[in-house]
């Protein structure tokens, strides 16, 4: 190198995460006191990660879970599944799933795990379709799933990647179902869009069970099979590997009526079998009604998480700002060109902002950055706000 010619390198070279996996499941279940291995108590849990149904089978603490467990995670694979964590948590009895403080204190474990291990974009509890319902005199439907669904749908909006696979309670059906769906989804609307139910149950030979174990699996195939951006495409008009036949055979008319009152139905066509007829959430918000776009607007938002929380550990100025917002915006239109993100625009129709508007001093004394990001997610009509919070109180 010549006298006087200085070569300057940026002091921030570029990062980025590898792209965020939506197929990684992870299917809860339940251990009933005689089944408890040595020494537990309440709360605690197993876990077994496999990525072959055989990994299961030939598990020497299989037997401590369900036969709904079991079977769920066997169709999760039958299905195109990939990767699955099994959890099973250890209960005194149904009261411990069904009475909110104590459920809080039973699950408490489990989530400070399940917060931990990230990549898990699917949750299903099959364990708690079995859990009875009730009407009342005027004909309102209960059931004790309730507050074990409210939890989970509250961990998943926590979460923000996660998604929640929820099957129609046991012998539920017409209008009483519907009547019940539409309470539990109107009773708490902000955690609504990351969850959805399926129904019917399934049949395979004389065997009934609950959807979500094979639903996840669809989930998980169609992502495989589209990617690397396969989340872009609602998980419905799928076929369902190891069913015979379902539980009882909705007509058009009544499948159509399902999915207006936020009901994923299955039914049987002929020469496909069983079939995924519908991809809504349990949201009456119409930009986060379908499946596609709640779970594109979660992979986006955890993506840009993933990419720049590195920048946690540098000092929060104009300088950094600058870098974060270019760093955004090339990830950005990676996403519009793959199709996730829509615009009418010639170029992708999004806006980043990072500043001193978005990160005052206050924010910038609590050890936090903030990004602000308006995108279009595909199947929307409105922009969402992002707000991608860095550090102490991020995300």
């Amino acid at each position: 190198m010549r006298p006087g010619i200085t070569v300057q390198h940026t002091a921030l070279p570029k990062r980025r995460a590898g792209l965020v996996r939506c197929d990684v499941t992870g299917l809860i279940g339940f251990i009933p006191r005689e089944r408890w291995p040595e020494g537990a108590v309440a709360g605690d849990f197993l876990e077994i990660t496999v990525e072959r149904a055989s990994d299961l089978w030939d598990h020497p603490q299989r037997h401590l879970f369900s036969g709904a467990s079991q079977r769920a995670a066997g169709a999760f694979f039958e299905n195109g599944g990939q990767r699955l964590h099994l959890f099973g948590v250890c209960i005194e009895g149904i009261e411990d799933l069904v009475v909110e403080a104590v459920l809080h204190g039973v699950l408490a474990s489990l989530l400070q795990r399940l917060r931990v291990e990230e990549d898990i974009a699917i949750l299903a509890i099959p364990d708690a379709a079995f859990l009875p319902c009730s009407s009342d005199r005027l004909g309102r439907v209960s059931g004790q799933a309730e507050v074990l669904w409210d939890s989970m749908l509250q961990h998943c909006a926590e979460m923000g990647n996660r998604f929640l696979i929820l099957d129609a309670p046991r012998g539920l059906h017409g209008d009483p179902l519907l009547a019940f769906v539409h309470a539990f989804a109107e009773r708490n609307p902000a955690t609504r869009s990351y969850g959805a139910v399926y129904y019917p149950w399934l049949r395979r030979g004389e065997a009934l069970f609950p959807p979500s174990g094979a639903i996840a699996g669809v989930f998980a195939r169609s992502e495989r099979e589209r990617g690397p951006f396969g989340v872009t495409w609602p998980p419905a008009n799928q076929a369902v590997r190891g069913a015979t036949d379902i539980e009882v055979n909705p007509s058009w008319e009544e499948a159509g009526a399902l999915t207006e009152g936020r009901v994923n139905p299955l039914v049987v066509q002929v020469g496909r079998g069983v079939v995924v007829w519908g991809a809504r959430t349990l949201s009456a918000d119409p930009n986060l009604e379908q499946i596609n776009s709640r779970r594109v607007l979660s992979m986006v938002s955890e993506q840009l998480r993933r990419d720049n929380e590195w920048a946690v550990f540098e000092q929060n100025s104009p300088k950094i700002w600058a870098v974060l917002e270019r760093n955004v915006r090339i990830r950005l239109e990676e996403f519009w060109r793959a199709g996730l993100i829509t615009s009418e625009e010639p170029k992708g129709d999004y806006l980043v902002q990072c500043d001193g508007e978005t990160n005052p001093r206050t924010e910038r004394e609590t050890g936090t950055l903030n990004v602000r990001v308006q995108l279009r997610p595909i199947g929307t009509t409105e922009h969402i706000t992002i707000d991608l919070r860095l550090g102490q109180s991020g995300a």
